[in-house]
């Protein structure tokens, strides 16, 4: 695929995390009259709006492109749908006739307007949000039009994002150049008559689609809650869906005004998350290209949340996604039940930006590993847990850790997963389910004192935690005041082990090991067994000031802190088991690449 290339290239190149790693940008290759001959969508909300600003482009310049031309575009009021998507067009020749444009559109860190990033939850119109780019020509006829240039750049605050804008038209470049030599291997009939059967075959592939749900008149509703500026604001999504045979209408006349803040959407914003939204209810396999849209016909009144009115703030526009996507879920789940999914999560989302202290940089960063959900379920399956938003169709990336703490002066302490943290760690389960994970700080003397004292003994054998687990969430479930006691009286003893090892103190923390135990023994029958606690007792007479089981359920492992290691040793391991020797580790998990 000529766009995958391209795609790979923007990925590669750009330096902005939100492209080279998020990939929050879209590649496409489109004919002389703008329609869509295929597209990367890594991100779809963006995808379905670069064939409309293309035909808008050569109604705008009327024609007027030369080879070597690049054209940027960002307006949200000529069809562009968010700001900070920023689009580069390179119009194609053969023998000197135009025969299409490849495409670039990717979110940048900073597009101008009164805050850096974009992001500007106070705007009321578009000035106070961007720099508006309608299209310009930045180089013409192969040569650079810097004046253009350097007034775009001038109104932009990140160096970064120039770079970013030189990477995507390098990817229209190679898609020039690969469109330019499909062309001169199969020559300019054979391109034309296979790009109208391609149209055509998609149209069909969607009428067929089409076909499959009963005609009628479906109507959905989905909320969007909080225009920016007053708490307690609430707008409805109205969609009417008309299903005549093979033709389908997305209607949303009835749908709530628009806000006076920034929560307002594009028609080209809206039309992209309807286009998405129905795709993933159909056949996944149909090409992607004109003629699929074709069948597709959507009414979004300007003035509406949907399609606010110059000069309406918009930048929020993208992620009216998921209540449009609830809408018309709603609407046609009575009709196509095996098809659609519950709702997915809407945007939860942080941008950060400031100065970096260190280099005195500035930075913009999109946290989009703190975006949280994922897919609703469907009919015999479950939703899934991932960060992706419905209008990324689950596609969007998270950030990589480390290059995350290398672009912004940002630590990252925890996430949600807990990895392998090296050395020794407090982790608290907080009762808004995050786990804050905290290393222990414990003196040289401390540590050799319980690498020395700490023996591990392999048992042998090992059980399913699963029922033991099962019964003490069934009793907690239950509120069952013993158990309920039990966990508050364990969690106050592994605070107790934190001061005995912060306070040096690693004989008492072995003491604590042995009360923990025998409160642990007392939530289920199946902890322990009589072999364990024979094991266990016979480690106490000769050595052991407290031990524990680690491993899976009942068995696996058992850990005891010693007074006498030497005759604890000896014991264990005339009864049978087997000593495992182990050390503290403090880099955690690591990556090696051969």
């Amino acid at each position: 695929s000529i766009t995958d290339e391209m795609s790979a290239v923007v990925e590669m190149t750009t330096r902005s995390p939100i492209l080279c790693e998020a990939k929050d940008f879209v590649t496409g290759l489109y004919d002389a009259e703008g329609n869509m001959l295929e597209q990367t969508e890594n991100l779809p909300i963006l995808a379905f709006s670069l064939a409309p600003v293309c035909k808008y482009i050569i109604e705008y310049f009327e024609g007027d492109f030369s080879p070597g031309d690049v054209i940027f575009h960002n307006d949200v009021f000529s069809l562009g749908n968010q700001n900070n998507d920023v689009a580069v067009y390179r119009p194609i020749f053969h023998e000197d006739t135009l025969i299409g444009f490849s495409a670039v559109k990717g979110h940048q860190a900073d597009i101008g307007g009164n805050v850096r990033g974009g992001y500007n939850p106070n705007a009321k119109e578009v000035w106070q949000e961007a720099l508006r780019i309608p299209p310009i020509k930045v180089y013409e006829k192969g040569k650079l039009k810097k004046d253009v240039w350097d007034l775009i750049f001038a109104n932009i605050r990140l160096d970064i994002v120039a770079h970013d804008m030189r990477a995507q038209m390098g990817a229209c470049k190679v898609g020039e150049r690969r469109l330019m030599a499909l062309i001169e291997k199969y020559g300019m009939e054979s391109y034309q008559a296979h790009k109208v059967a391609l149209f055509e075959a998609s149209r069909k592939m969607v009428e067929a689609e089409i076909g499959q749900i009963p005609n009628g008149v479906y109507s959905g509703e989905g909320m969007v809650y909080f225009d920016g500026h007053n708490e307690g604001t609430e707008f409805t999504i109205r969609v009417k869906i008309t299903v005549e045979d093979s033709k389908i209408i997305f209607d949303y006349s009835g749908t709530d005004d628009q806000t006076n803040g920034f929560v307002n959407g594009t028609f080209t914003s809206s039309a992209s998350a309807t286009i998405l939204v129905f795709l993933q209810l159909i056949n996944p396999d149909i090409p992607h290209n004109e003629g699929m849209v074709k069948p597709i016909e959507m009414i979004i009144p300007e003035g509406t949340i949907l399609n606010a009115r110059y000069p309406k703030a918009t930048t929020f526009g993208n992620h009216l996604c998921p209540p449009n996507a609830d809408a018309i879920i709603r609407a046609l789940a009575p009709v196509i039940p095996d098809r659609v999914t519950a709702g997915w999560n809407n945007l939860l989302c942080c941008l950060t930006t400031g100065d970096d202290p260190g280099s005195g940089e500035t930075y913009v960063d999109i946290g989009f590993m703190a975006l949280k959900g994922g897919s609703g379920a469907m009919k015999g399956t479950d939703g899934y847990d991932h960060i992706g938003m419905i209008d990324a169709s689950g596609g969007i990336l998270d950030q990589d850790y480390e290059m995350f703490e290398q672009t912004t002066p940002h630590l990252l302490t925890r996430h949600e997963y807990i990895a392998a943290y090296g050395g020794i760690t407090c982790f608290n389960f907080n009762p808004d389910d995050t786990v804050t994970a905290k290393p222990l700080r414990l003196n040289r003397d401390t540590l050799h004192d319980l690498e020395d004292n700490l023996l591990l003994f392999f048992s042998g054998f090992s059980r399913s935690a699963g029922s033991i687990l099962k019964d003490q969430k069934t009793r907690t479930q239950e509120n069952d005041q013993e158990m309920l006691n039990n966990l508050h009286y364990v969690k106050e003893l592994g605070l107790r082990s934190q001061e005995a090892l912060e306070g040096s103190d690693p004989v008492l923390f072995g003491e604590i090991m042995h009360e923990h135990w025998e409160h642990k023994k007392k939530r289920s029958g199946g902890m322990s067994n009589p072999q364990i606690d024979q094991w266990y007792a016979l480690a106490m007479d000769h050595g052991a000031v407290g031990g524990k089981l680690v491993g899976a359920g009942g068995g696996g492992f058992l850990m005891f802190y010693a007074r006498d290691r030497e005759t604890l040793k000896r014991t264990m391991t005339e009864a049978g088991l087997e000593e495992i020797r182990f050390r503290f580790d403090f880099e955690g998990t690591t990556t090696t690449i051969t």
